[in-house]
C-alpha cells in the first residue's frame, strides 16, 4: 500500500469522505506550489467541513418532503405588497426558528400561502435547519394510526426531531373529535420548544370548525399565537388559480 493509499484509508476510518476524494489532488497542488504543511492541512479540513455541510443539507432536503418547485426563486414576489416582501426576507433568515416561534399564514385559497411557506422551508433547509412539510390532513391521519396502535408518544418524539413543522391547509381538518385531539396534542407538545408553520384559509374566529368546542379552540389558538409571526394575504393579492383559469378561458377559441 502506497503512502497516499494509507492516508486515504486513515481518512476513511475517520469518516472523512470528502478528504478521501481530494487528498491526492491536494497533495499534488501542495507539492507544486510548495505549500507549508499547515496550509495543506487547513485546506483539506476546510473542504471536508464544506462537504459535510453539503451532505447534511442534502439529507435535510430529502427528509423535508418540501414540494420541489415551490422555492424562493420560483416565487413571484412582484405580486406581493411591500410588507409581505419584507416579512419573507426576515423569515428566510431563520431567526424565528432559533426563538422557537410559530409562523401563521392566512389568506383565501389560491393566493400563494403554500408556496410562501414552502419557500421559507427551502431556505431554512439551506441554512441547516430540519424541516418537515406535510398536508395537515395527512399528518393527522398518521397521528390517528399511531394512537390506535398505542404508538402516539413515539410518533410525537419522531416529529420533535424536526425544528420546523409546516402544516399546510389546517382548515381541512374538521371531521372528528379524534382528529381534533391528536392535532391539539401535537401543538401542545411543540409549544415554546419547536416552531410550527401553519397555512389556513380560516381566520381564528372560524377555528371552532377544526377544534369543535370553544375551550379547546381557545387553548389551541393560545398555543400557536403566543410567540408567533402572522402573515396575512389580503384581498389585494389575486388568486393564482383564478388568474390561470381566466387565462385559459381567453385562450379557448370562441364557438
Amino acid at each position: 500500500m502506497s503512502p497516499l493509499e494509507q492516508i486515504q484509508q486513515h481518512l476513511r476510518n475517520l469518516r472523512m469522505p470528502t478528504a478521501v476524494e481530494i487528498v491526492g489532488d491536494l497533495l499534488t497542488t501542495a507539492t507544486r506550489e510548495t505549500w507549508p504543511l499547515e496550509t495543506f492541512l487547513s485546506e483539506l479540513l476546510e473542504q471536508e467541513i464544506e462537504g459535510r455541510s453539503q451532505r447534511r443539507v442534502e439529507r435535510l432536503q430529502k427528509s423535508s418532503h418540501l414540494p420541489a418547485g415551490k422555492t424562493l426563486a420560483a416565487f413571484d414576489q412582484k405580486k406581493l405588497p411591500l410588507r409581505l416582501t419584507r416579512q419573507l426576507a426576515q423569515l428566510c433568515s431563520g431567526e424565528f426558528v432559533t426563538r422557537a416561534e410559530n409562523l401563521l399564514i392566512f389568506g383565501m385559497p389560491g393566493v400563494g400561502k403554500t408556496h410562501f411557506a414552502a419557500a421559507v422551508g427551502h431556505q431554512l433547509v439551506q441554512a441547516g435547519h430540519s424541516v418537515l412539510f406535510t398536508p395537515t390532513f395527512h399528518l393527522v391521519d398518521e397521528l390517528l394510526r399511531a394512537k390506535r396502535d398505542l404508538l402516539l408518544e413515539r410518533e410525537l418524539r419522531r416529529l420533535d426531531t424536526y425544528e420546523v413543522l409546516i402544516l399546510d391547509d389546517i382548515g381541512y381538518v374538521q371531521q372528528s373529535r379524534d382528529e381534533m385531539e391528536v392535532l391539539f396534542t401535537l401543538l401542545a407538545e411543540r409549544y415554546e420548544r419547536r416552531s410550527v408553520v401553519i397555512t389556513s384559509n380560516l381566520v381564528f374566529s372560524q377555528w371552532e370548525q377544526i377544534f369543535k368546542d370553544p375551550m379547546t379552540t381557545a387553548a389551541a389558538i393560545d398555543r400557536v399565537v403566543h410567540h408567533s409571526i402572522i402573515v396575512e394575504f389580503g384581498k389585494e393579492i389575486p388568486s393564482h388559480r383564478a388568474q390561470q383559469a381566466a387565462q385559459r378561458i381567453k385562450q379557448e377559441p370562441n364557438d
